[in-house]
């Protein structure tokens, strides 16, 4: 089926009140673990790739866009479940027009150092251009801490009347929050301030998204849903996964190369990582409440 639009998804989800996940995808076999996953529990999906990750200066090979756009979308069309298709927080505005132009129908401009003023800016005008193209815009507003050992980015909680008036002056379609949630949380989990996040639900009538979704508890979750959340975003838990299916599948001691890369049995590399994800999303979906919704 077609890529199915972002307003129609989130409307659903918004009557359904249960949230979509968006399960982020790396390569091949992680992104063809997230569509079985969903396929397996009927589940609307969102699928894509990190755009900060893939448009780093210091990436040590340039990346084609187009190429990821056309295997995303390939990957999306063909599914049997309705699927969005986000290129997700990427501060290179070019990117994220050439995002727009290559076949994904959301984006995230995502600039954590940028000035309210300065990224309200820029969120503006990137949205009206890909509002011309058919194409929704998700934004940010407040900023995640970091999870990982040493770091000393405490983020900052998202305010709701800020929050409100950046979706004025923006036109975004979709509003990401900070409330105790952790960008690459690896270990324990972490309780939302659902006080705040009933705050911004007051004033913002957008569907709401949170980052940091593997260390968000089930139960800071089911109230964040209940508030109006309706996206929420994974990705460290299951390239931790994948990492440990990976590492276990090499270590096999075979002669034959070709039963690790490309043979498709039971030693194979990359059906080990497809597997190990797919797993990993189903161990999450059904929190969100998607599950059996596809129409």
């Amino acid at each position: 089926m077609p890529l199915t639009p972002i307003d129609e998804l989130f409307q659903n989800a918004c009557e359904g009140r249960y949230a979509i996940g968006y399960f982020e995808s790396w390569n091949l076999e992680s992104l063809q673990g997230v569509v079985d996953a969903a396929e397996a529990t009927q589940s609307p999906i969102i699928v894509g790739f990190n755009g900060e990750f893939l448009s780093h200066p210091d990436r040590r090979q340039f990346e084609r866009l187009e190429w990821y756009a056309a295997l995303g979308k390939s990957a999306a069309t063909s599914a049997t479940v309705p699927c969005g298709f986000i290129f997700n927080e990427c501060q290179n505005d070019a990117w994220v027009r050439r995002a727009v132009l290559a076949g994904f129908n959301l984006v995230m401009p995502s600039d954590p150092l940028a000035t309210n003023e300065d990224y309200s800016r820029r969120v503006a005008t990137l949205t009206e251009f890909a509002h011309r193209h058919g194409v929704a815009v998700e934004a940010e507003v407040g900023r995640l801490p970091s999870g990982l050992a040493g770091s000393s980015d405490h983020g900052g909680l998202t305010d709701p009347d800020s929050a409100a008036r950046f979706v004025r002056e923006t036109g975004v379609d979709l509003l990401a929050v900070s409330v105790g949630n952790v960008h690459v949380l690896t270990k324990g989990e972490q309780e939302l301030d659902l006080d705040r996040l009933s705050g911004i639900a007051s004033k913002v009538a957008l569907p709401l998204v949170l980052h940091g979704g593997t260390g968000i508890s089930a139960s800071s979750l089911r109230g964040a849903i209940a508030l109006g959340v309706t996206k929420v975003n994974y990705g460290t838990y299951l390239k931790q996964r994948y990492l440990r299916a990976i590492r276990a599948s090499v270590a096999a001691d075979l002669d034959n190369p070709h039963e690790l890369f490309g043979m498709g049995g039971d030693r194979d590399v990359m059906v080990a990582g497809r597997v190990a994800v797919r797993d990993a999303v189903l161990e999450r979906i059904d929190l969100l409440g998607c599950c059996g919704k596809v129409k």
